[in-house]
């Protein structure tokens, strides 16, 4: 008699089954709508930073945009301003977008060809 399963038996099993299906389409859901996007700008912003070179013109988390005068392991040196002496050490982290002198000339070029039409 152990080896039949009855009719409850059967119910409770498919309740079961059908209870992990739902935590597993939820998990399924939460991964891709909250965890992978994280991971994926989690890695961009890796890229950037590892493709942060001294000259770049970069904008910190505190909105000051400043250039790039030294670089060591996780700490950047930032000159902000017109002011030669304003030049304030912080963490990697802190920068939130980097514009290299080479986009910033073609971008200036892009504008100006489109003022002479």
């Amino acid at each position: 008699m152990g080896l039949f399963l009855t009719a409850e038996a059967a119910n409770s099993t498919t309740s079961i089954v059908s209870m992990l299906a739902v935590y597993a389409i939820v998990i399924a859901v939460f991964y891709f709508l909250f965890m992978r996007p994280q991971r994926k700008e989690q890695k961009q912003k890796a890229q950037i930073l590892a493709a942060l070179a001294v000259g770049d013109s970069v904008r910190t988390t505190g909105g000051f945009i400043g250039t790039v005068i030294d670089i060591n392991d996780d700490m950047v040196i930032v000159e902000f301003g017109n002011n030669k002496n304003c030049r304030i050490p912080m963490v990697k982290e802190a920068i939130v977008e980097v514009e290299k002198p080479e986009d910033a000339v073609a971008a200036a070029g892009d504008a100006s060809d489109s003022k002479k039409k």
